[in-house]
């Protein structure tokens, strides 16, 4: 029921207004162009809204309408290949409806109201349902089926289901008691989608970038924060992520980036195929579009948009990966709403509860069993920007404190053009042990002790480049400089990786453990030789180690590979001879 009243106060993004009955988070219309906001504070017979489009010329006076619903999406068939902003405006129907630049009130479904979707039942009449019960599928795109669910709050026994093409808005389900069920449901965005319970992450998010699945895994289920100064690669690590990783669904927030980066990603993906199933990667992808000269209200919106839709997915059993590109904005959003407020600054001008804020968005991630039973999961990564690349800002420190994986990428790495530039000595995983079991069983029997030798080895290269540039690398024993050699491999072979070459760009598991291998191979080698009497001048020029890194280029991989392998054979061999 709509109650209206008046506008009092405009300051930026945040309205006041007066004579208004509304509850917290109530959707509003607000001014004589019905601009979209929400209710954020009640203070006596005053109420705050904030507006999620530009408020410039809104005056006091005007109308003020509040609609007694929260923010809502709708949840359907037709969310994936989806474009939409932060409140699920669908970006190419508000197009088509200014037919240019997108105006100010203008509004549409999430969900296309008209398109029909044949709808086939599980359940049969006399049935009991309850909430997140599957009671039909729907070919959604090629390779994945849209389980259509009871909503959460709803149960009871199946009195018609019908059959056949259907609008996302047509009744599907009738309940004995009356209750109409239809293929769309509305949640609200800030509520979580409830679960039976959360399970512990046992399984790693396959990516396909060396560094990450190597040295620092993230478990599906779990959460991953990507900080980094300006030009450090967090948007093209996300991008990469958002490719390659295996899940089911994908959900790119780009929540604040500028606008150029969501343009290249918005005209890139389309054109990507699924590596998984050869489709293109769009058919099981949902874009949330907030650019920084959207307005800020919106873009604070956007990540819970985003986390709802990945829930919705998560609850019909599929795994779901959910990049927030970036959370450096949204927090931004945070401060510019709390200082409208006039509300008591924390640290650095972030309103106070800005921990908490981090803290919900993240435990909305995990792996969960479902209301019906299945095992469904969201891995949140979230990227964060911190100015001058101060790791020490409260908007990475907080959300250091909530995530278990943090990929620390340094500006030094990417101005030396190491891609991707993420500092392995400052990240870190927390689910290095509970993935171990998986590893051993899954890549190979010495994945798990290779790894942890690597990381040693790059631990002590870090020590030895101290002594290295006070007296150069000549003054150190010559084991300690073999050492070196072969950390420079590790570094340049598998932790280099290309984002935009056709092959080097996703780099599966068997392909990462026999990089490594042939790494340390080498290494074990040279090290033999050395102890037999082998000069390491001699060690270092051999032609087989300048070949390795080409190795991961090729197509036929194994092939030049075991090449390449034969010939150090053969090397190793006559430098015995000698």
């Amino acid at each position: 029921m709509e109650v209206k009243g008046e506008i009092y106060r405009v300051a930026g993004p945040v309205v006041t207004a007066i004579g208004l009955d509304a509850k917290m988070y109530d959707l509003c219309k607000v001014g004589n162009e019905e601009l979209m906001g929400e209710v954020i504070q009640i203070v006596g017979g005053k109420t705050i809204i904030q507006v999620y489009e530009e408020t410039g010329g809104v005056r006091p006076g005007e109308p003020c309408v509040t609609t007694g619903m929260s923010l809502a999406v709708e949840l359907g068939p037709g969310l994936l290949s989806s474009i939409y902003d932060g409140v699920q405006r669908p970006l190419h129907v508000l197009l088509e409806k200014t037919g240019g630049f997108i105006g100010r009130g203008v509004t549409a479904d999430g969900l296309d109201h008209e398109k029909l979707w044949e709808f086939k039942p599980i359940v049969k009449k006399g049935d009991h349902v309850a909430g997140g019960d599957v009671i039909g599928v729907v070919q959604e795109t090629v390779n994945i089926e849209h389980k259509i669910m009871v909503p959460p709050d709803i149960s009871g026994t199946v009195a018609d289901i019908k059959s056949g093409n259907f609008t996302v808005v047509d009744t599907v389900c009738t309940l004995t008691d009356g209750t109409e069920l239809q293929m769309m449901q509305r949640w609200p965005v800030r509520r979580p989608r409830p679960v039976k319970k959360k399970l512990t992450p046992t399984r790693p998010l396959v990516t396909g970038q060396r560094i990450l699945d190597g040295l620092f895994p993230v478990a599906k289920g779990g959460t991953a924060a990507i900080p980094g100064p300006f030009g450090s690669g967090k948007t093209v690590t996300q991008q990469q992520l958002s490719k390659w990783s295996d899940t089911e669904i994908v959900v790119y927030i780009g929540c604040g980036e500028r606008g150029n980066e969501m343009a290249d990603v918005l005209w890139e993906f389309p054109e990507l195929e699924d590596p998984q199933t050869g489709r293109p990667l769009m058919e099981r992808t949902i874009l949330v579009a907030n650019t920084s000269n959207m307005p800020v209200a919106a873009r604070e919106a956007s990540v819970y948009t985003g986390m709802t839709l990945a829930e919705y997915y998560r609850d019909m059993g599929y795994d779901v990966s959910l990049m927030a590109d970036s959370t450096s904005r949204w927090a931004e959003a945070m401060r510019e709403i709390s200082s409208r407020l006039e509300e008591m600054p924390g640290e650095e001008g972030y309103p106070a509860y800005l921990s908490a804020r981090l803290a919900e968005f993240y435990e909305r991630a995990g792996v969960a069993e479902t209301l019906s039973g299945m095992e469904g999961s969201i891995t949140a990564i979230g990227a964060v920007s911190p100015p001058g690349g101060d790791f020490s800002e409260p908007v990475t420190q907080n959300t250091l404190r909530i995530v278990k994986v943090f990929w620390a990428l340094d500006a030094k790495l990417s101005q030396r053009r190491h891609f991707p530039a993420i500092n392995w000595l400052n990240s870190y995983s927390l689910y290095k042990e509970g993935l171990n079991d998986w590893f051993t069983e899954n890549v190979a029997p010495d994945f798990v002790p290779m790894r942890e030798r690597a990381m040693d080895m790059l631990q002590t290269e870090s020590e030895l480049q101290e002594i290295v540039q006070l007296v150069g690398s000549d003054a150190l024993p010559e084991e300690q400089q073999l050492l070196l050699e072969i950390c420079r491999m590790i570094r340049e072979i598998f932790l280099q990786q290309n984002a935009f070459h056709p092959i080097d760009t996703y780099s599966p598991f068997e392909k990462q453990y026999k990089i490594m291998s042939s790494i340390m191979k080498w290494g074990d080698a040279a090290m033999d030789a050395l102890k037999s009497g082998i000069p390491s001048s001699e060690i270092i020029k051999m032609e087989s180690k300048d070949e390795l890194p080409k190795v991961k280029f090729e197509e036929d991989f194994d092939g030049s590979l075991n090449a390449v392998l034969a010939k150090m054979d053969k090397e190793f061999a006559a430098l015995g001879g000698k």
